[in-house]
């Protein structure tokens, strides 16, 4: 079975997490979806270009889930998480390409 890149499952996470907090009018739940695809994306990061990168990586995606907040405020709330996703899923694509030497 092909594996869903790290850089798909960190923007998915951010996305998915956000849609299940506003679908549902839980936001745990939706803390649930992006802690779960975080996990998912920083296994594999650490898989495919180490501790530190993985650490990096995943600082970035909470980083991105928080300056979520205040970029909606002046963008509105889903172009701020497409806009931050993104951002992540680029910076995951770029960190993963460069250690496996593409």
């Amino acid at each position: 079975m092909a594996r869903i890149p790290a850089a798909a499952v960190a923007a998915s996470g951010l996305i998915g997490g956000y849609g299940v907090a506003r679908w549902t009018k839980k936001r745990p739940l939706g803390g649930v979806a992006l802690a779960a695809a975080g996990a998912v994306a920083a296994r594999q990061w650490q898989q495919e270009a180490g501790g530190k990168a993985a650490a990096g990586l995943s600082a970035a995606y909470v980083a991105a889930f928080a300056g979520s907040h205040p970029l909606a405020k002046k963008v509105g709330a889903w172009p701020a998480v497409f806009t931050v996703a993104g951002g992540v899923a680029l910076a995951s694509w770029a960190v993963t390409r460069v250690a496996a030497g593409r």
